[in-house]
Parts: C-alpha cells; sequence; structure tokens
C-alpha cells in the first residue's frame, strides 16, 4: 500500500499534500495577471504554446484579480464550501514584470479570504536577482510555489520546439531557488516530436537528482493557431496513443522519489481548441487507466529510485 495518498493511487497525489499540509481541503484558483513572455517577444514563442500563454483555464485577464478569483471561488464552493485556496497564477510567464508590478499583484491576492499560499508559474530565464530576493522574502509569508517549464532536458527538443533557453538555464535556476528554500514544481511535456520513451524517461531521471518538490506531466496536444498545428500539417508526426502515453508514465513515476508530489499526469486541452489527440478529452478516463496499469504492473512510484 502506497502510504501518500487519500484515494488508493500508487503516486504522491497533490490532494494528499495539501491535505497533510494545511489540515483541510485546498483548492487552486487559477488566475490571468496579464502577464507577457519574453520568449514570445524575443524568440516568436514555443510552438507549442496557444494565444492564451497555456492560460485556457485561468481568469479572464480583462477582469481585475478579485474578480477572477471570486468567479471561480464560487464555482468551486459549491462542491468544497469549506476549502483554502491556493491562487495560482498561470497564463504566461507571471515573473515578467517590474518588481512593483509584481509586488502589486501577488499580495493583491494574498489578502484574499482563505488564500493560502500563491503558485506561480514562470521561466527559468525570466527571474531576476532581485525578483529572487523578492521570492524569498515572499516564501516567509505564505506557501510559495515557482513552477517552472522545461518540457525536456534534450537540447535538440528544446531547440525544436522554441523553448529559448537550454537546461543549463533551468538547472542553475532551479539551484538557486532551491538554496533559498522555495518550492519549485517543473513540468515536462510527453510525447514532443522525435523524442523516444527513453528520452521522455531520461528528462525524469534528470529532474528526480534535481531536489524538486513536485511535477506536471502534460502529453503533447496541438492546438489550434500554434506553430504546432502548422508543423504537424504540414509534415504530420507522431502523436502517441493513450496506451503508449500510460506505459512512458507508469514507468516514468518509478524513476521519480516519491516524495515528489505529483500535480498533474496528463493535459487537459479545451474541446475546440484542440486538433489531436482526441483521446485527451476523456482526462478521468486517462487517469483512471493510469491507475489500472500501474496496479496491473504493481508498481508504486519511486521503485526503481536507487
Amino acid at each position: 500500500m502506497f502510504t501518500k495518498t487519500l484515494d488508493n493511487k500508487r503516486y504522491h497525489t497533490l490532494n494528499y499534500f495539501y491535505q497533510n499540509k494545511f489540515n483541510q481541503k485546498v483548492c487552486k484558483i487559477s488566475l490571468n495577471g496579464n502577464f507577457s513572455c519574453p520568449n514570445y517577444q524575443n524568440n516568436q514563442g514555443c510552438i507549442f504554446c496557444s494565444l492564451s500563454g497555456s492560460g485556457e483555464f485561468a481568469g479572464d485577464k480583462n477582469k481585475s484579480l478579485e474578480e477572477q478569483f471570486n468567479e471561480i471561488k464560487t464555482k468551486m464552493s459549491k462542491k468544497w464550501p469549506n476549502c483554502l485556496y491556493i491562487a495560482y497564477f498561470q497564463a504566461n510567464t507571471n515573473t515578467y514584470a517590474p518588481l512593483d508590478v509584481l509586488k502589486e499583484k501577488y499580495e493583491t491576492v494574498l489578502k484574499f479570504p482563505k488564500v493560502v499560499g500563491l503558485s506561480i508559474a514562470t521561466r527559468s530565464d525570466a527571474i531576476s536577482e532581485e525578483c529572487l530576493d523578492y521570492l524569498e522574502e515572499l516564501s516567509h509569508k505564505t506557501y510559495l510555489t515557482i513552477e517552472l517549464g522545461l518540457q525536456s532536458i534534450h537540447e535538440q527538443t528544446l531547440k525544436l520546439i522554441n523553448r529559448g533557453h537550454d537546461l543549463n538555464n533551468f538547472t542553475q535556476m532551479v539551484n538557486k531557488l532551491k538554496q533559498r528554500n522555495i518550492n519549485v514544481v517543473v513540468h515536462i511535456i510527453n510525447g514532443l516530436p522525435y523524442e523516444t520513451k527513453e528520452d521522455m524517461i531520461e528528462t525524469v531521471k534528470y529532474l528526480n537528482n534535481l531536489n524538486i518538490n513536485g511535477i506536471k506531466i502534460h502529453m503533447l496536444h496541438v492546438l489550434k493557431d500554434t506553430k504546432l498545428a502548422k508543423m504537424y500539417e504540414e509534415k504530420p508526426f507522431h502523436l502517441l496513443t493513450k496506451e503508449e502515453y500510460i506505459d512512458i508514465v507508469c514507468e516514468q513515476l518509478t524513476h521519480l522519489n516519491e516524495d515528489i508530489v505529483i500535480h498533474r499526469l496528463t493535459g487537459d486541452p479545451k474541446k475546440e481548441d484542440l486538433i489531436a489527440p482526441s483521446w485527451l478529452l476523456k482526462k478521468f478516463c486517462v487517469l483512471n487507466d493510469i491507475d489500472k496499469e500501474m496496479k496491473k504492473r504493481n508498481y508504486y512510484q519511486g521503485i526503481r529510485v536507487s
């Protein structure tokens, strides 16, 4: 029996982590702080990134943070009336602004009722030393998590997807954040063009040695109006089947230390924006099938960590 779960999973669930840390249900509320992205401005952006800056389920940037927060909170409170909240700055690069702007946005949401933490999605090349100092200060006031996009450790892939930074830049930033005792969650993507199963497992093995706190595993999906969509149309490449994806995720989990919290195990695209693969629209079926396969193989998170 894997102990770091409340619902019979074989991996360290986010629900378990929050419940143990805060002693009650915690929900994340995705916000749009109307930030931009340096990679989009300087390098035309990652090929998979949507016009929303990967913030499809964040709030409306044309509304205030308070309006966004209250709208989403109202929906969540119907299911979880007594939960606490993590404010999640999701869309685009949420440290890419002058320090006074960051302070105003972050500290505004920390004043909202029942907010116990901040989760800030950003890039490893978009956190200045000045910002690092402030984040360290902020981490003493609230439960702070920095979510860094990486996607792959392989330099050839990073160039192909137009990531705009290399692995060394990412690794250095993880080390800087960890030296300041700031929690780090890393985003990766399975199924990037021309990567093998072994490539994807190597990415997870590398991250396991960086002392990260959590991970989000996504499946590559092709969205309308992206460079990836044009690439897929002009020269179609293999997209993982659901069975291939489940196989890879199960193997990846065995190479992650059991203390690393699993924040996400699949993508969550909007139906109207999705070109492929269509199986991603059945999110809970994918998650259930991962559970079944882990049980079938008698796998648990971390069993292959030496």
